[in-house]
Order: C-alpha cells, then sequence, then structure tokens
C-alpha cells in the first residue's frame, strides 16, 4: 500500500542564511500528500540571528538538539550523533537530507546507524578552500570523502559547485546532482513603490548615494576588501554613503576598522533587517566581497529587486551573475577592482539601469521557491523508486 514518505530534514542551525530559508522552505512547501516532513535543527549562537521567526510564520515547529549547533567537537558530535539515531530509530523515515557541515556529518552517520533507506545531503557552499588551515582542510576534504560512501545523492546548489565538489575528490559527478536554491523572490518584485522609505528613516536625502553589502560578519566575507574599496570610493564620491547589513562574529572589530579608514561618518551598520526589500529599495548598488560562496542569496534577492550588483567571482557566483550583463564581477581581495566597479555603477546611471533590469530577469523565475520544491520533490521520487519504496502517486 502506497504511503507519503516520511522526510526528516537535519540542519545545524538555523541562523540567517539561505541554508535556513531553504530547508524551511522545503520541509512547508513539499506536497502533504507525498510526503510528511519534520525538521531537526540546533541552536544559533546570539550574534548570527535567527530565522526561527520566518519557521513560525511557515507553520515549521522544528525538533531541537543543541549539539547540533556547537562548535565541532568530536565527543559532542558522538552524542549529535547518537541521540540523531535514537530520534531516527523512533521516527523511522524514509528520507534523511542533511545541510550544513555539522549536521552532514552527524546526521548522515545516524541515518546509517538507523537504517534509512535514502540519505541526501546538500552542500550549500563548501569549506575546501578560504576557510583552515592546509592542515585542517586536508581533514576535513577526507572526512567529507568518507562521508559520501554513506550518502545515496549529494546535491550542489549549482553546476560549477557541482563539478568543484567532483574535483576535490569528494564524489563522482553521477553522484552529485545540481540544484539550484529558490526563495520567495515575489515580494522583492515590485520594490519601487517602497523607495524613499529607508531613506528617511536613516535620514540620507535624495543625493546621497548608497552602497549595501548584506552578508554575515564573518572572515570568509572579507568585509575589510569592501571597506578598503569604500575609502576609495567615498574619495572619488563624497556623497556616497555604505550600509553594512548584518552581524556577526567581526562586528566591533569591522566598526573600528570603518573608523580607521576615516569612514564613521560614511558608513552605517544596521544588524539584521527583515525588511530587505525596503531596503535594497534604495541601495544603488549591491556588493558582495566574499572568498567564497556557494550560491549567493543576497545577490539573487538584489537582483529580483533590479538592483545592480558588483561581486567578487568566487564558488557560485558566475552562475547568478553574468558579467557586464546582469552585473560586475571582480578578482577576490582586490579592493581597487571592487572600488573602480562600483564607481563605475554610481556615476553611470544607464549602466546600473540596465544591469538592474537583466538581473531581475536572470533570477526571476529561475531562482523561486516552487521550482525547488519541484526539483526536490522529483529526486526523492525517483531515489524512493530506486529503492523500491511505496510511493502516493
Amino acid at each position: 500500500m502506497s504511503r507519503p514518505l516520511r522526510v526528516l530534514r537535519v540542519i545545524t542551525r538555523l541562523n540567517i542564511g539561505g541554508p535556513a530559508i531553504h530547508a524551511i522552505l522545503l520541509n512547508q512547501g513539499l506536497d502533504r500528500g507525498r510526503f510528511q516532513s519534520r525538521l531537526v535543527t540546533g541552536t544559533e549562537a546570539p550574534t548570527e540571528g535567527s530565522l526561527r521567526d520566518l519557521a513560525e510564520q511557515r507553520g515549521v515547529a522544528p525538533l531541537v538538539l543543541p549539539e547540533l549547533g556547537r562548535e565541532l567537537n568530536p565527543l559532542n558530535d558522538l552524542l549529535a550523533a547518537a541521540r540523531l539515531a535514537r530520534l531516527m530509530r523512533r521516527l523511522r523515515p524514509d528520507i534523511v537530507h542533511t545541510h550544513m557541515a555539522k549536521a552532514g556529518t552527524t546526521g548522515r552517520l545516524a541515518a546509517r546507524l538507523a537504517g534509512v533507506p535514502i540519505v541526501i545531503h546538500t552542500y550549500h557552499g563548501h569549506v575546501f578552500h578560504s576557510y583552515f588551515s592546509p592542515a585542517k582542510t586536508w581533514l576535513v576534504i577526507a572526512i567529507e570523502r568518507a562521508l559520501a560512501l554513506l550518502t545515496d545523492r549529494l546535491v550542489a546548489v549549482g553546476e560549477k559547485q557541482r563539478r568543484e565538489i567532483a574535483s576535490y575528490g569528494i564524489a563522482p559527478l553521477d553522484k552529485i546532482q545540481a540544484i539550484p536554491l529558490g526563495l520567495e523572490l515575489d515580494r522583492f518584485l515590485k520594490v519601487e513603490a517602497l523607495r524613499g522609505q529607508v531613506r528617511q528613516e536613516l535620514g540620507f536625502g535624495p543625493e546621497e548615494r548608497l552602497v549595501g553589502i548584506v552578508a554575515r560578519l564573518v572572515p570568509i566575507k572579507a568585509h575589510e576588501v569592501f571597506l578598503q574599496a569604500a575609502v576609495q570610493v567615498h574619495r572619488q564620491e563624497p556623497r556616497a554613503r555604505f550600509l553594512v547589513v548584518g552581524d556577526g562574529e567581526r562586528r566591533r572589530e569591522l566598526e573600528a576598522l570603518a573608523r580607521d579608514l576615516g569612514l564613521a561618518e560614511a558608513t552605517r551598520f544596521l544588524g539584521w533587517r527583515s525588511d530587505l526589500e525596503r531596503l535594497y529599495a534604495e541601495l544603488d548598488v549591491v556588493a558582495l566581497s566574499s572568498l567564497n560562496e556557494g550560491s549567493p542569496v543576497a545577490l539573487i534577492e538584489a537582483m529580483a529587486a533590479g538592483r545592480p550588483v558588483v561581486s567578487t567571482d568566487v564558488g557560485g557566483v558566475s552562475e547568478v551573475v553574468q558579467h557586464r550583463v546582469s552585473g560586475l564581477l571582480v578578482p577576490p581581495r582586490d579592493s581597487q577592482a571592487l572600488a573602480d566597479a562600483l564607481l563605475s555603477v554610481l556615476r553611470e546611471p544607464g549602466l546600473g539601469e540596465a544591469l538592474g533590469q537583466a538581473a531581475r530577469a536572470a533570477v526571476y523565475p529561475r531562482y523561486a521557491s516552487r521550482r525547488l520544491i519541484q526539483d526536490v520533490e522529483s529526486l526523492y521520487l525517483s531515489l524512493a523508486r530506486q529503492k523500491g519504496l511505496p510511493t502516493c502517486s
């Protein structure tokens, strides 16, 4: 007799960012006639921000396993795996789908200990370069190669990332499937009606040019490069103002750096904002200075809002942004190139307008949530048929 497939989704934590949005939307959006979904998560650090409110708004009540959200530690990780395995034996999922590194390690081990038929892991990005020392990076890659042997399908958030993961020997290409992100983009499609609201709130006039960056304040995002570029932009365009949206472990350090660079009056650190559509409505250009990216959520949202974007050409960014068509791409760690690209948008209104229009067409509906849900449902049903599991037609 056919029945809905039981899906247990495991994510390290619901901190603000693409992975949490992805997991919440999938948990809410899968066809309930075919799938029964549960979400397990760890806890967020205070500086990370939390998307628990988004989960609640979408009717998703996650099971909380505090050990999942903590730093990597062998004893703690074994405890998390053991608790997950007990939970899986009780819930008896047909599919365990893990997201983020810690959940991917403990969740996949637990799923195999519990005899779960189908195990899937999504790489929202990867930590195979620019995160750790060479020795630790080697160890991480070795662990991921071993975990891949326990996994039925690995999912990358883009074709470029799929090939990059395979290049590190994690798994052969035919075991890795590219499924682009899916986001709730409709709210960004009509931001023009919101213009002026945030400028008034922040005390900016219509003559000031607003440059924004939306990202966690963590080393991989390389905000120091953005601030160094801001110095050069401000020197040539004194009306430019810089909005840093996000929070994280580097906030005090970056605020001090902005002061040291003489940007204290021109820069605002806004923390996390839930009203990003109002914010994007005001920005003349949106920047990203990352050293490594999976699929850049902030850029996708900004592009849906019709904003011109300037980003470092890293990871999966070039799958989202086509250089000089839907945005501008620059090398990582190059503040001069970033400044030059930002200045070109600020100084050429026609360029910014053309990039913004092309940007919106490039990401919508390609990165809409409905497409993501359909792709993941197809993956689940395909693997279930391969395993001989009963499914609802």
